[in-house]
């Protein structure tokens, strides 16, 4: 049972900490737009519905997300990353400065765009989405620009959370500084990964796949369905994966099955989901190891950081879009 993870009291002690906390979101930063509107026609051009604009709004996504959870939840967030030199990468750096976040490690560079996903929804219901983006790896120099600003943080950070959305920021060479910045220093080092070589996130500590992205790592069938891969051999996967990669634990987050944690030593933690009603999944990757990486900088135990993470993926997944969870609402659910 997943009370018997943590208490109340334990849970509010981590959470009260998080203040205290300084976490460092390194990773593809992107900006979700969305254009808002109706349908009453087709178009006479072509077979396509004619949607008439009422309005547009533009969100933190990507990477941004995740640094956007980790500030909701209360704690000291750095961001490093790149943007473009256009009006889309200005706006989202003006906004993690006015949401309080350090944005000294985000780099402009020319002749790349912002990432931005544009999503046309009529009727509640999306309609096309369209991406501008490069997915070409970030210039040397960019990388050692970001190095320099982690070299100048690591002494004040409790936690580095790698988000790898496979848009080119996440290169080994950045990959390679920051294991070099982060040795010997008592940081917990997270990823999230999207590159199907896991092999690039060696020697850091957790990584925190869904369940399709760990098949593909483990060689196993789906771990949802008992059926297809039973218990035992998803462990013994985990176990080789953990000893080739040198990391401490997986992490992987199960959709409606919940979260499994597998920790080197042979420890395995199933926390069900606690979602009552599920909108919308999107972004709940992002609230998972944002909340996961802020407990760990607060002190919490893997175990401990798996199921306040658990809790408030359950709380994300109930609202539209790309949300974010207080830290008001995470102790209310508990």
């Amino acid at each position: 049972m997943t009370r018997r993870i943590i208490g109340g009291r334990r849970a509010k002690e981590i959470i009260g900490n998080f203040s205290e906390a300084s976490v460092l979101v390194i990773g593809d930063m992107m900006v979700d737009h969305f254009i808002w509107g109706r349908v009453s026609r087709i178009s006479p051009e072509a077979p396509v519905p004619v949607v008439e604009v009422k309005r547009e709004s533009y969100l933190l996504g990507g990477s941004a997300n995740v640094l956007h959870n980790v500030i909701a939840m209360g704690g000291k967030v750095f961001a490093g990353g790149v943007v473009g030199a256009d009006a889309r990468g200005a706006w989202l750096v003006r906004e993690l400065k006015r949401m309080g976040a350090d944005a000294g490690g985000i780099i402009e560079e020319s002749g790349r765009p912002t990432t931005v996903k544009t999503r046309i929804v009529a009727h509640s219901q999306q309609m096309v989405r369209y991406d501008r983006e490069s997915r070409q790896p970030i210039r040397p120099a960019s990388v050692r620009k970001i190095l320099r600003y982690i070299e100048g943080l690591k002494e004040s950070l409790g936690a580095i959370i790698i988000s790898d959305y496979s848009k080119g920021v996440i290169t080994e060479s950045l990959l390679d500084g920051i294991r070099e910045a982060a040795a010997g220093k008592g940081l917990v080092t997270c990823v999230d990964p999207k590159q199907n070589d896991f092999s690039l996130y060696r020697g850091f500590d957790v990584i925190t796949p869904n369940h399709h992205e760990a098949q593909r790592a483990l060689g196993i069938g789906d771990m949802n369905d008992s059926h297809a891969v039973r218990e035992d051999e998803v462990r013994r996967a985990t176990e080789r994966l953990m000893d080739r990669l040198e990391i401490k634990a997986l992490l992987i987050t199960r959709g409606e099955e919940g979260m499994s944690l597998y920790e080197k030593g042979g420890a395995v933690t199933h926390i069900p989901a606690v979602a009552r009603e599920v909108f919308d999944v999107t972004g709940a990757g992002d609230t998972t190891i944002g909340v996961f990486s802020l407990s760990l900088a607060a002190g919490a135990s893997f175990r401990e950081a798996a199921f306040l993470a658990n809790q408030a993926a359950g709380i994300a997944v109930g609202k539209v879009g790309t949300a974010t969870v207080s830290r008001e609402e995470l102790v209310r659910s508990l």
